[in-house]
């Protein structure tokens, strides 16, 4: 049998309501109660609409919620159990005929590495913000100097990965997504959980899962 030939060398996918169906910002501010999740629910919704910039609302909702080690395990434990349908199959398909998957997320890191181990990623394609624990396993801040808590982030770090293996490919939900239109040969907006108007009108294809994005790739 002939190995699949994929229809891009490179695909760039981001973590929450794409792999995963939950937002992991929004699962952590449900632990501290129904406040806080709703306040944090509107804002992480409004910027991935691109109604406010990621900038203005990215220290706020970690502030509010402050995680620690404790729940930083818990979350990435969630991220696994809520795992797109289909993610694992068309990853390792996508590996056997070339594919470089690399994951790009406003999430937190330490949460996306046990979802990313899941699907066969290398934690070196795994890019996220990174948290500071203290020593008692309190939240003691997180890396402000990364371009993934701000607007126009995503495309800054995937040109800072150097030349990429083309066709590029970018896939999902939100307005921080969209903006890799730039940097990348198309992006692909997806649905499969959510779905935002101004995201679809700058995407070049809309999916609705993993299933239709595995055959869309050829695999």
């Amino acid at each position: 049998m002939n190995t699949p030939i994929a229809r891009f060398a490179t695909v760039i996918l981001d973590a929450d309501s794409t792999l995963s169906s939950i937002e992991g910002i929004d699962w952590l501010a449900a632990q501290r109660g129904p406040s806080v999740e709703h306040e944090v629910q509107q804002s992480t919704d409004a910027a991935m609409r691109g109604e406010i910039t990621l900038e203005s609302v990215y220290g706020l909702r970690l502030q509010k919620v402050q995680p620690s080690q404790r729940d930083l395990l818990a979350l990435g434990d969630a991220y696994c159990a809520t795992v797109a349908p289909d993610a694992a199959r068309v990853l390792e398909a996508g590996r056997a005929a070339g594919v470089r998957w690399i994951i790009v997320s406003g999430g937190l890191r330490p949460a996306l590495l046990p979802l990313a181990a899941l699907l066969g990623v290398p934690a070196h394609e795994v890019h996220g913000v990174e948290v500071a624990i203290a020593p008692n396993g309190t939240y003691a801040g997180f890396d402000e100097t990364s371009p993934l808590t701000r607007q126009g982030g995503k495309p800054m770090l995937v040109r800072s990965l150097g030349a990429l293996a083309g066709p590029t490919l970018a896939v999902g939900d939100g307005q921080t997504d969209a903006e890799l239109r730039d940097v990348v040969d198309a992006f692909w907006a997806f649905t499969g959980f959510v779905a935002r108007p101004s995201v679809v009108q700058r995407a070049d294809r809309v999916i609705t899962s993993f299933r239709e994005l595995g055959d869309a790739l050829g695999l």
